[in-house]
């Protein structure tokens, strides 16, 4: 009986409420990425060169900033509202509420389709010629600092993070931030 009841007690990595959203986001994204990559790899040599690739690879950075944006609003929303400025603007902090809401319901998953287009966009760069500038090497730090966030992400649901997934993921927003607008 006491197997059982630990059976019970333990909680799964995904709660039950956002599962259908991660393992969708998960299956849209692979089957993106595996697709995009397809395409990719069969694009003739003379072709990875030219200006019209490379708006390719700037495509896949631009979609993935506008998908980060909407996952770095969980913080800035939850930081907004815990300001003391909302006893007078009552009806409008119900909006960010209700906003934060949605922002925390789709925050994984929109994190999830993020990433495939980060690691598009990384392997398009790799492919267009890798130079060692101040945009190349900022967005490979970025890369590097992004590694842990979704495994720390994944313990933050079990509260087993130590606030990992916070702290590399407001470094990898720095250095995704110094890489997109410098």
């Amino acid at each position: 009986m006491g197997a059982q009841q630990n059976q019970e007690v333990r909680q799964s990595w995904i709660p039950k409420k956002e599962r259908l959203w991660v393992f969708g986001a998960m299956g849209v994204a692979t089957i993106y990425v595996i697709w995009q990559l397809w395409s990719l790899f069969h694009i003739p040599a003379t072709t990875l060169h030219n200006r019209r690739f490379e708006h390719t690879f700037k495509d896949y950075g631009s979609n993935a900033r506008i998908a980060l944006f909407v996952v770095l609003a969980n913080y800035v929303l939850a930081f907004i509202i815990k300001q003391r400025i909302w006893t007078k603007l009552a009806a409008l902090k119900k909006g960010l509420v209700m906003l934060l809401r949605i922002a925390k319901k789709f925050h994984a998953a929109i994190a999830i389709l993020a990433i495939a287009l980060i690691t598009l966009h990384a392997v398009a760069v790799f492919m267009y010629g890798f130079k060692w500038d101040f945009n190349n090497i900022s967005g490979l730090l970025a890369l590097i600092v992004l590694l842990p966030v979704p495994i720390s992400g994944l313990f933050r649901y079990r509260r087993l993070d130590k606030k990992w997934h916070l702290r590399c993921g407001l470094a990898f927003a720095v250095l995704f931030l110094i890489h997109a607008f410098l």
